[in-house]
């Protein structure tokens, strides 16, 4: 039975991981969001909430989510600053032929293909402000584009386990190899695509109704455009071979992107300083706020319901297990919910298809508002950058009409795979 001091304890974890995630999340003082992170990492450590030792390990536990991170943001720093992201802007505008339809549906299938290879936050921070740039030339509004970005970021993360880190963090070292993990989830994957985009199609079918100005041919890829266009294509080959033998992805994305910078540019220090290295604090500060809330008794809160729905009927389970997972990474963002997730089904036996469902909950779920996913709050970063402010009132209304459909039919999918 829990004493009076380990109760304060809990409230106190409860208090300062709560605060921590609201900073992350609204950023006061526009301060960083690994400020934030940290911030809170720190204060469970010296407040002697979480042992020094405890935040170590938790921060050690990140190290392949770290060195994948970093192989995606070079990669995507790499493509951005030789334009491989506008080439291939361009040229959607350009196969749109003057139809806004066809531009919308064209950038839906290459933030299907960047998110797919490149990560869900190489589609929110790399392809945004290139999408950006093109509808601007196109003269056509730009919202429904946007929206765009934001939301095949997530619909589309699961399609391999190299599309969004949080696939990592559920999984852990226990992540399956590319083939059982394809016939799992490769039919929600195309659900969850062709669900979100008929959504978004439908619900801004006024805004598609005009023609677009600028249809011309865009200019060709420089020498280190092609290289890097090529480094990203065989980095890409490299993991899904990775994949198909179950390895961590982590050194592999990290080393093939270290490599492809090398080989494809000459600025190398430019694309270095062009990472969002804040992006590495970030995590390690949610891995120690999620260690703490271990303590605080929520990893067996979590396990506890999951292995509820365990003994729910398949479909019932998978759907109580995918939109719970769901609500809760609305709540706290999807990272820190995707690691209680996973730590909490390394505590209990469940079914194999209650992971699977987690899954789905922790990638496709934040599509209901601007606190789900981390992708999101970049996607948000991205936008502020280009003048663009959407608020999450504006967010909330897309996402209640697109999420949940998707997530519904994704869920039902994958009781058939």
């Amino acid at each position: 039975m829990a004493t009076a001091a380990d109760q304060v304890s809990s409230v106190l974890i409860w208090s300062i991981v709560a605060a921590a995630i609201a900073g992350i999340l609204f950023r006061p003082k526009d301060w960083p969001e690994a400020v934030w992170a940290c911030l809170g990492a720190f204060l469970l450590v010296i407040t002697g909430l979480l042992p020094v030792s405890r935040a170590g390990i938790a921060i050690a536990k990140g190290t392949d989510v770290y060195l994948f991170l970093t192989g995606m943001m070079l990669l995507s720093e790499l493509a951005r600053r030789n334009g491989v992201f506008d080439w291939l802007a361009a040229h959607a505008v350009a196969a749109a032929k003057g139809s806004c339809t066809r531009l919308f549906s064209l950038i839906y299938i290459v933030g299907v293909v960047v998110t797919v290879f490149l990560s869900n936050d190489a589609t929110a921070v790399v392809l945004t402000p290139a999408v950006y740039a093109a509808v601007q030339k196109a003269r056509t509004k730009a919202l429904p584009y946007l929206f765009v970005c934001a939301f095949i970021a997530n619909a589309g993360s699961f399609v391999l386990p190299i599309s969004n880190p949080a696939n990592l963090v559920v999984y852990g070292r226990n992540i399956p190899p590319l083939i059982p993990w394809l016939k799992t989830f490769l039919l929600p994957s195309v659900v969850s695509i062709v669900a979100t985009y008929l959504a978004l199609r439908w619900l801004f079918r006024k805004e598609l109704t005009g023609q677009v100005e600028d249809g011309t041919a865009p200019g060709r890829l420089s020498r280190e455009g092609r290289l890097a266009a090529w480094g990203i294509l065989g980095t890409g080959a490299i993991l899904i071979a990775v994949s198909g033998f179950g390895l961590d992805l982590g050194l592999p994305t990290c080393f093939a992107a270290a490599v492809a910078v090398l080989v494809a540019s000459r600025e190398v220090k430019e694309i270095l300083k062009g990472v969002s290295w804040s992006v590495l604090p970030l995590v390690a500060g949610l891995f120690v706020l999620v260690e703490a809330l271990d303590r605080a008794g929520a990893l067996h809160n979590v396990g506890s319901l999951l292995s509820r729905c365990s003994t729910l009927p398949p479909l019932a389970g998978s759907l109580a297990a995918s939109f719970g997972i769901a609500g809760l990474s609305n709540l706290m963002n999807n990272l820190p919910s995707g690691l209680l997730a996973g730590g909490a089904l390394k505590t209990v036996q469940v079914h194999p298809f209650i992971r699977d469902a987690v899954l789905i909950g922790v990638d496709l779920g934040p599509n209901l508002s601007v606190t789900g996913s981390l992708a999101t709050v970049l996607w948000l970063i991205a936008l502020r950058r280009e003048g663009e402010q959407i608020s999450g009132w504006k967010f909330l209304k897309v996402g209640l009409i697109v999420m949940p459909p998707a997530l519904f039919l994704a869920t039902i999918a994958l009781s058939r795979s």
